[in-house]
């Protein structure tokens, strides 16, 4: 018997092994709703992780939004019209961060330090499969995302006086992209925490590529005043098209302008959140393992 057989398997009391029952699609739905309540609750009860992840980008948006705040208004037109403070900016930016932070940096960090600790071996060992343990994680993406989306735009608009969209059309825009966004970091953010060789390494290997693609894509910097051969590889990651759907969200039309190509562009976001869609699906089922290869 191999081990992956011996993991899947109960004895029956006899010397004799027979194999555990698969849960069906409701067990397997009521697991993982049940681990999404764990997942929340053991979220919300580490400090580290609610300050970097959870409120992070409200603290910079703040930072920003008062430091800059002397600067006056950007991007006016000719005429006078159409500038934003700088607070309204830089929103866009924090919203696109802030997926990226709780989908990829928190998720990798989170599933790499319980693979090292041993904890998923012994999920392995229980009858959750692991639908249910990533229906747990996912559904603790998507609603600590929620909150701290909507903390960051009441924020925003009650404390740093940023006018938010009135147009209904911009917010099913925006509702698409973040949904697309949120469930793209999450897969990329399972296959990343295949990377780091234990749980000690995990916040090395991955806070480092988190701030260098905030860096790189347009979060804290404008996009075009980038070398262009940084742009073109910022380009290649997901972080910078999502960072350019929330701009067309949030900024006024005429800040299309000041994109690489003149406009949005926002059939390439929606296709390039797509591939990095696929490309995490695929890499998380190819490298998920309850026990962590030596």
């Amino acid at each position: 018997m191999t081990a992956t057989d011996a993991r899947t398997s109960a004895h029956d009391g006899t010397g004799h092994t027979s194999p555990r029952p698969t849960p069906g699609a409701p067990g397997v739905l009521r697991a993982g709703l049940s681990a999404i309540r764990l997942e929340l609750l053991a979220y919300f009860r580490t400090p580290d992780t609610i300050f970097f992840t959870f409120l992070f980008p409200i603290l910079m948006l703040g930072i920003f939004g008062v430091a800059f705040d002397s600067m006056g208004e950007v991007g006016a037109q000719p005429d006078g019209s159409g500038g934003i403070s700088m607070a309204a900016y830089y929103l866009p930016g924090m919203v696109a961060a802030g997926l990226l932070l709780t989908g990829v940096q928190n998720l990798a960090i989170d599933i790499a330090r319980e693979k090292g600790e041993g904890w998923l071996r012994r999920l392995g060992g229980t009858p959750l499969s692991p639908v249910s343990y990533f229906i747990g994680k996912g559904g603790m993406i998507l609603v600590t995302s929620i909150l701290q989306l909507a903390l960051l735009l009441v924020f925003a608009a009650t404390v740093l006086g940023v006018e938010l969209p009135s147009d209904p059309a911009l917010w099913l825009r925006f509702a698409w992209i973040y949904l697309l966004g949120i469930a793209t970091m999450t897969l990329l953010g399972i296959a990343l925490s295949a990377a780091p060789r234990s749980s000690r390494s995990a916040t090395a290997v991955v806070l480092p590529i988190a701030m260098l693609l905030q860096f790189i894509s347009g979060v804290y910097l404008q996009f075009t005043m980038l070398p262009e051969w940084l742009q073109n590889l910022a380009s290649l990651f997901p972080l910078k098209w999502l960072a350019q759907g929330m701009r067309s969200v949030f900024l006024p039309d005429h800040f299309a302008g000041a994109e690489p190509s003149g406009s949005w562009d926002l059939w390439l976001v929606a296709l390039h959140l797509a591939v990095w869609f696929a490309a995490g699906l695929t890499v998380s089922i190819l490298t998920f393992r309850w026990n962590r290869r030596s």
